[in-house]
């Protein structure tokens, strides 16, 4: 079975279940993704643990691996990945990564903000590399960037900062935009700080932004399904790795309602979404590779410098553009990177 059908038909089990009954996460093991023969229980070499909340962020454990490959690190016989997808949950984030340094892998492997900082609250002694989205001396992973401190180290690449340009991005391609949605975790460090980013640039642009609060997938998914087109213009995607998780949700509503979405990463345009401006996930794995080299080979993270990655990448649907009945002008998609047709 190819790798994403797995992860589709695990996904759908999932979905067809009620709320109130769906597992707290997916624990996939590596030989299963990749189609090798070795199994968790028969490897005897280095685990590293895996916590991710699902979706686009997929796109960062691909890189991942293809950057490890470029190492000279074969998966099954150098190292094994032991992958938990917590499906927006960050209090199933906390048990995994709980559980992962009760086993004694060799360190936890980290993908989005919101869930570094609830893997690092809920251990105390386990390394960690993370990848985010947002300056991590900003929200306390860690001391500086040059010399991290503790126990913790990995890349970061500009999620939150570029918030105002999506939204600026909206502007220009949706004819007479007024009114902007948003949905995100009022909890999140990372959706307060690209909130507080939106809000700042919409005031500049003379938006009005619509914000709506959703703590879990349940909250998000009746949001949506209450959500009428009268009330917005086209939805924003911020730094939110929960609804993130559950984004060809908030992409069928948009589709559903003609509304345009400018989502975070290209995997979610490949999916339906309208467009995005992002960091490049699969770069940001790649990079974060040399990280889990050094560190299984015995350096501690505290004397490796986080590295940012600056890439972006500006993509469009217009299959979805067609959908919804907007005309994409040229002058925007001769600046796009990848163009959907």
């Amino acid at each position: 079975m190819r790798r994403r059908d797995f992860i589709k038909a695990i996904a759908g089990s999932a979905t067809a279940l009620p709320l109130a009954t769906r597992v707290r996460y997916v624990t996939v093991s590596s030989f299963l993704l990749t189609g090798q023969t070795t199994g968790a229980q028969e490897f005897k070499g280095p685990t590293v643990g895996v916590i991710l909340q699902g979706g686009p962020w997929y796109a960062v454990l691909d890189g991942l691996r293809a950057g490890l490959k470029q190492l000279g690190l074969l998966e099954g016989e150098q190292f094994i990945l032991d992958i938990h997808d917590t499906q927006g949950d960050l209090k199933a984030v906390e048990g995994a990564a709980n559980t992962l340094e009760r086993q004694k892998v060799k360190l936890i492997y980290t993908v989005a903000t919101s869930v570094s900082l609830a893997a690092k609250h809920a251990t105390q002694n386990i390394p960690i590399v993370f990848v985010t989205g947002t300056d991590p001396t900003a929200v306390q992973l860690v001391e500086t960037i040059p010399r991290p401190g503790d126990r913790l180290s990995g890349v970061y690449f500009p999620a939150t900062e570029i918030t105002g340009k999506r939204l600026e991005l909206l502007q220009e391609i949706v004819p007479n935009l007024r009114r902007v949605v948003t949905f995100y975790n009022p909890n999140n460090r990372s959706a307060i700080t690209a909130s507080n980013e939106a809000r700042r640039a919409a005031r500049q642009l003379g938006l009005e932004l619509i914000e709506r609060h959703v703590t879990s997938i349940a909250e998000l998914e009746n949001a949506l399904q209450r959500f009428n087109s009268n009330e917005a213009d086209a939805y924003l995607g911020i730094s939110d790795a929960m609804v993130d998780s559950d984004i060809q949700a908030v992409i069928d509503m948009g589709k559903a309602k003609r509304l345009p979405t400018m989502v975070t990463e290209p995997s979610e345009v490949a999916k339906g979404g309208f467009a995005a401006y992002s960091a490049d996930f699969n770069e940001a794995g790649r990079v974060s590779a040399r990280y889990v080299r050094q560190i299984l080979a015995g350096a501690s993270p505290a004397d490796l410098a986080v590295e940012q990655v600056n890439k972006l990448l500006f993509s469009i649907n217009l299959k979805t553009a067609k959908h919804i009945g907007l005309t994409i002008p040229e002058s925007i998609l001769i600046r796009a990177d990848k163009v959907i047709e």
